[in-house]
C-alpha cells in the first residue's frame, strides 16, 4: 500500500508551513505530498494567513524538494481553463523532474466561488466541463511535437494549439479522477484516469464505488486493473491514548467521531483501519493531516504505522 500525505491549506497555512510538511514527509519516506485546491476556509476559525494557490505551491515545492511526488486532490475544473492548466501542470512536471500528478474534479464548494468571483454553474454543467477538460488536457499532452491540437466543444474551443510544453513524464503525468457520483464519475475514471480516488467515505462505501469503477471500465472495454484505486482518510495517531486525545483536541474534533470517520488511535489501531481500506481495494491511502504544525505526527506514522502496511 502506498501512503501519501494530504493537506488542506485553505484552513490556514503559509507556503513555508507547507514546505516544512513536505520536507518532513520526504525525509520520512512517504510516497507523495498532496494538497487540496480551495480558496476559502471551511467552517469557523481564523482563516489567516489566507489561501495559497495549489499549482503555485506545487511549483515552489517542485524546486524545494527532490524525490517526493506532488499533486492535487483535486484541482477544481471551475478554477482554470483547460489549455492553461495543461501548460501549468506540464511546467511543474518539468520543474520537479517528473514527479507531478494531477487530480481533477468538478468543484463543489459554492461559497468559495462567490467569495472570489468564480462562476459556479449547475452540477450537470460542471460535469460536462470536467469531461471536456479531461479530453483537452490529455489531448494536448498526447499531441505529437510539431502537430497542433484543436477542440470544438460546448464549453471550450481551441484552434491550432501548438500543444506545448510537453510534460516530462510519458505519456503524461498520472491523472486522478475523484468524487463519489455513482454514474458519471466512474465513467470518467474509466475513460481518463490512471487512478480513481474516493475521499472520506466508509470502507464499505469505498468498496461499492470501486466496484462501480470496475464495471465502468468493463463497459468501456478497458482493463479495470489499469485504474488504481485510492482512499483519502483523516488520520489522528498517538503513541498512547493521551497523545491521541491531545491531537484530536488540537484539530477541534471529537475522538469518537474521528474513530468512526477516520483512522484514529494508537499505531496498531490506525494500521488496522488502513488495512481495511486496502482490503476494500485501495492500493493507495491519502492521510489527511489537519495540524500542519505537528510534524512529529508524521514521524510517528512513518515509524510506527507504515511498516505495518508493507
Amino acid at each position: 500500500m502506498r501512503v501519501r500525505i494530504f493537506t488542506e491549506p485553505q484552513q490556514g497555512a503559509s507556503y513555508d508551513q507547507l514546505l516544512a510538511v513536505a520536507e518532513v514527509a520526504e525525509e520520512c519516506g512517504f510516497d507523495a505530498f498532496f494538497r487540496s485546491d480551495h480558496y476559502l476556509r471551511m467552517g469557523p476559525g481564523d482563516p489567516r494567513p489566507g489561501p495559497t494557490d495549489a499549482w503555485v505551491t506545487l511549483a515552489g515545492l517542485a524546486r524545494d524538494t527532490s524525490s517526493i511526488r506532488l499533486g492535487t486532490l483535486v484541482t477544481s475544473a471551475t478554477f482554470r481553463l483547460p489549455g492553461p492548466l495543461a501548460v501549468s501542470v506540464a511546467e511543474v512536471d518539468a520543474m520537479s523532474g517528473g514527479r507531478v500528478e494531477m487530480g481533477l474534479g468538478t468543484g463543489w464548494f459554492e461559497e468559495e466561488h462567490r467569495a472570489y468571483g468564480i462562476p459556479f454553474p449547475p452540477v450537470e454543467e460542471r460535469f460536462d466541463r470536467l469531461e471536456e477538460q479531461l479530453s483537452i488536457v490529455t489531448g494536448l499532452w498526447a499531441t505529437p511535437e510539431g502537430q497542433t491540437f484543436s477542440w470544438s466543444g460546448r464549453h471550450y474551443r481551441l484552434a491550432d494549439c501548438p500543444a506545448l510544453p510537453k510534460p516530462v513524464q510519458s505519456p503524461h503525468p498520472p491523472v486522478i479522477v475523484g468524487g463519489r457520483g455513482p454514474r458519471r464519475t466512474p465513467a470518467l475514471a474509466a475513460r481518463f484516469a490512471d487512478e480513481y480516488n474516493l475521499a472520506f467515505r466508509p470502507v464499505e462505501e469505498c468498496r461499492a464505488q470501486f466496484d462501480r469503477v470496475t464495471r465502468a471500465c468493463e463497459e468501456a472495454g478497458r482493463d479495470p486493473g489499469t485504474v488504481g484505486r485510492s482512499a483519502a482518510v483523516v488520520v489522528c495517531c498517538g503513541a498512547d491514548k493521551v497523545e491521541v486525545a491531545r491531537r484530536a483536541a488540537a484539530i477541534g474534533r471529537e475522538e469518537g467521531e474521528l474513530r468512526q470517520n477516520g483512522a484514529t488511535g494508537v499505531p496498531e489501531e490506525v494500521a488496522e483501519r488502513l488495512r481495511a481500506y486496502g482490503e476494500a481495494g485501495a492500493a493507495t491511502v491519502y492521510l489527511q493531516i489537519l495540524d500542519l504544525t505537528d510534524l512529529d505526527h508524521l514521524r510517528l506514522i512513518a515509524s510506527a504505522v507504515v511498516p505495518q502496511l508493507l
